[in-house]
């Protein structure tokens, strides 16, 4: 038989509750702020470079806001149907190549949502690589995260999952 009143009773549940809750939501909170940070992550591991996906030139295969993933690869190794990466002036662009013209050292592309080739060759010296994969809204995330204001959210995001972490750890010492 126990000596406490059947209300103190009561009042313990309660009290494993909150810290059990704060506890669960701060680590689920760490969790999603880590496992956001691992797409470019294990990028950069394998080699490859990314990109966001700014126009709907591609579209509707690789939709506007997608991550790309781009793997460097040997300009005689590009295949007709590749999509590539590559530089035009200052920008980045990801176009389906139609022929490879080895003699000529350059590409013909076209965007998937274009109507005809484009009209400059892109030269073998402005490819970036081949497009491994894609995935929508991962670039639009990727885009949050590298501004300043994206980095403060996400610092900010990981000390409340931290905070409600130590929170549940003194709601359980009390």
């Amino acid at each position: 038989m126990s000596s406490r009143p059947e209300g103190q009773k009561e009042k313990n549940k309660g009290g494993r509750l909150i810290p059990a809750l704060c506890n669960i939501l701060g680590t689920l909170i760490l969790l999603s702020v880590i496992l956001s940070c691992l797409p470019p992550a294990m990028a950069r591991i394998r080699g490859d470079q990314i990109y966001n996906v700014v126009s709907g030139s591609m579209e509707p295969g690789i939709p506007v806001g997608s991550a790309i993933y781009v793997q460097a690869v040997e300009p005689e190794d590009v295949e007709e149907g590749d999509v590539i990466a590559f530089y035009s002036g200052t920008s980045v662009i990801a176009h389906r190549v139609v022929r490879n013209q080895t003699v000529e050292g350059e590409f013909t592309t076209k965007g998937d949502a274009n109507e005809q080739e484009d009209m400059n060759p892109v030269r073998y010296g402005e490819l970036i690589g081949r497009v491994s994969c894609h995935y929508p809204v991962l670039g639009l995330l990727l885009e949050a995260y590298t501004s300043t204001l994206g980095k403060v959210y996400l610092i900010c995001f990981a000390a409340c999952g931290a905070m409600l972490n130590m929170l549940a750890g003194r709601l359980r010492n009390r």
